[in-house]
């Protein structure tokens, strides 16, 4: 990127892939933008939510920061989100709904299935959603066997 921007002469485009690829933060962003506007180089996003808008027009300024701004708010709340949840995992707590199915559920599957039930009339039983109980005989809630 230092060589393209070393080599890059008043007049020419500096095309980027997305705007990631070009700045780090909205700060690096405008900077960059500003010096390279200053030294009479375009810049172009060529995919992503701010391609086909001219940096150098007012109303372009106002997008491309707008643009970062909110690509930025995103990246920060996927951060703030994985922390969070590692932070939750670390003392032992998980997401998501409780599961219905208990020691007695499972026993009682397991007898079923051991008598010869198909999984699908034992999930049934118990209104389980998504596919069929199978493995009801070989695990245990704890996954183990």
């Amino acid at each position: 990127m230092r060589s393209a921007l070393d080599y890059a002469r008043a007049g020419d485009p500096l095309c980027v892939w997305k705007l990631d690829r070009f700045a780090r933060s909205l700060i690096d962003l405008v900077t960059m933008v500003d010096t390279h506007r200053e030294r009479g180089i375009g810049f172009k996003v060529l995919t992503g939510a701010l391609a086909n808008i001219d940096p150098g027009t007012a109303d372009g300024r106002l997008m491309l920061q707008v643009g970062a701004m909110a690509d930025f708010e995103r990246s920060l709340i996927m951060e703030r989100t994985r922390a969070g949840l590692d932070a939750a995992k670390a003392q032992g707590r998980t997401g998501g709904r409780p599961s219905v199915v208990n020691e007695d559920v499972l026993t009682a599957a397991r007898a079923r299935k051991a008598k010869g039930e198909r999984g699908s009339a034992i999930a049934r039983l118990w209104a389980s959603p998504g596919p069929p109980c199978t493995g009801i005989s070989e695990t245990t809630p704890d996954g183990g066997t």
